[in-house]
């Protein structure tokens, strides 16, 4: 009997809490990030700006990853510096979801009873 492969999800789609506004006052708000792989890593290394600020590594890898914010379909780490902060939190804990975690559901068990059970996780800033 053959057996159903299972199809591997590599994009996933964000809203920001905040938003983007562009030269013309336009909001974006809607995107797709796709997972990262080692190239992603080592390439994010590279990059002088990270070189000369480690820091800045975060919105190398973002710009890496995010495939559309909004209008925009090339994202770049100098368009996200115009993110607020609570945006690039939002950002690098839906990245941490989907490259670590693999999914939205966390097991777990309770202490009282043994039973165990999965946790839908939710990011800061959904409802």
């Amino acid at each position: 009997m053959p057996r159903k492969k299972d199809n591997l999800c590599t994009e996933f789609a964000f809203t920001l809490p905040r938003g983007l506004s562009d030269a013309q006052n336009r909001v974006h708000r809607h995107g797709v990030m796709r997972l990262a792989t080692a190239k992603d890593e080592i390439l994010v290394q590279q990059e002088r700006k990270v070189q000369e600020n480690p820091a800045y590594s975060v919105l190398v890898m973002l710009a890496r990853v995010i495939t559309r914010l909004g209008s925009f379909n090339s994202v770049t780490s100098d368009l996200l510096e115009g993110l607020l902060l609570y945006d690039i939190a939002y950002l690098r804990e839906f990245y941490n979801r989907i490259n670590q975690q693999g999914n939205v559901h966390i097991p777990t068990q309770c202490p009282h009873c043994n039973n165990q059970f999965s946790v839908e996780l939710e990011l800061a800033g959904e409802s």
